[in-house]
């Protein structure tokens, strides 16, 4: 299953544009300003519902415009699925196969898609409700409870978050608290699990990028030694005092250590953006052999900010993965990932096969 057709409208630069993807390798080059990024940024949001760059989304919808669509058909085995996903000032809503879905997470399992860009460096950089959400992504496409127990969790959180901010008594606040600790908990277990099985193949890849050794870890969001239970009991006045809850999976983090040092303003912007890198392409490692699903890689401009021998580092690893992989790049002439299957020029929002 790979995504093929593409449809582009009113997204940021892009009035209209529309383009085939090669199932292996689509190339797409142009000068600075021209519209790639954008083109990438609309593909991840058909597969996520949201941007890469952006919460606001404004920002998305062309200067002028009310709305943008982007609609997509994904080849799988002898059929065709239509995903579309349209923003306006509404929200964001999905289509799926000509019905709305009920979620945008539906969009996941049709068009898993990462992205390696020149910000991703930010990965790294700033706080764990990023991390949180990477890691949430790759736990989707192997734990099959995940999804649902996510969703309970989140619903229990906000529920006790309003009897908080309420000031209503602990007996209000304590009917949500079965759910939260029992979804919270598994929550955490499939998290803990992940994270396992991301460092078996995120440390070679980062010994190869970057000649250092890496060490990942989970941290649940509360004090180690202590169930959640009894973390959320413990923190209840201060909750009270607060209204919000102060513990739990909503406070978990990845921690991330290079040769037994915390990652965090010890390494050059190079050696962040290459180790994000190695954590997403562990994470297309582990997607599961027998899904119907081929997970897509866009990369936008693998050169910026990495020297030649690095970038050769980086275009190896990523060519040794099984991906449907979509590169942006300023200059048509970039063999390092071989002859494309597609590819496309694209100047001032204006795309053309080349």
């Amino acid at each position: 299953m790979a995504l093929r057709r593409v449809q582009v409208t009113d997204f940021r630069c892009l009035q209209s544009v529309a383009l085939e993807l090669d199932s292996r390798f689509t190339l797409i080059s142009g000068p600075n300003a021209s519209g790639k990024t954008s083109l990438l940024e609309a593909l991840y949001v058909l597969g996520r519902g949201r941007s890469f760059r952006t919460r606001r989304l404004e920002h998305l919808i062309r200067r002028g415009r009310e709305r943008f669509v982007v609609f997509g058909e994904v080849d799988s085995f002898e059929r065709t699925i239509a995903v579309g996903v349209e923003g306006s000032a509404a929200g964001v809503r999905a289509q799926l196969r000509g019905s709305r879905a009920a979620s945008l997470a539906e969009l996941a399992p049709l068009f898993p898609v990462q992205i390696i860009d020149p910000e991703i460096h930010r990965l790294i950089e700033e706080g764990p409700s990023r991390r949180r959400r990477i890691l949430d992504w790759g736990v989707f496409h192997v734990e099959p409870r995940f999804v649902a127990d996510w969703q309970r969790f989140q619903l229990a959180l906000k529920q006790r978050n309003a009897a908080l901010k309420a000031r209503q008594p602990r007996a209000v606040t304590g009917a949500w608290e079965g759910d939260l600790v029992r979804y919270g908990e598994a929550l955490t277990e499939a998290r803990t699990r992940y994270v396992g099985q991301l460092a078996e193949q995120a440390i070679p890849i980062a010994r190869s990028l970057l000649g250092m050794e890496l060490a990942l870890g989970y941290r649940s969001g509360w004090t180690r030694g202590m169930t959640f239970g009894e973390a959320l009991e413990l923190s209840s006045s201060h909750d009270q005092e607060t209204g919000l809850t102060q513990v739990g999976p909503h406070r978990a983090e990845l921690s991330i250590r290079l040769d037994e040092l915390s990652v965090k303003d010890r390494i050059s912007r190079g050696q962040q953006k290459l180790l994000a890198a190695s954590l997403l392409m562990a994470q297309v490692k582990l997607f599961p052999r027998d899904s119907p699903v081929q997970p897509s890689l866009l990369l936008d401009d693998p050169a910026a900010e990495l020297d030649n021998e690095r970038l050769t580092r980086l275009i190896a690893e990523v060519a040794s993965q099984s991906v449907q992989l979509i590169v942006t790049t300023l200059h048509p002439e970039f063999s390092e990932f071989g002859v494309p299957g597609l590819q496309y020029r694209i100047e001032g929002g204006q795309l053309r096969a080349m």
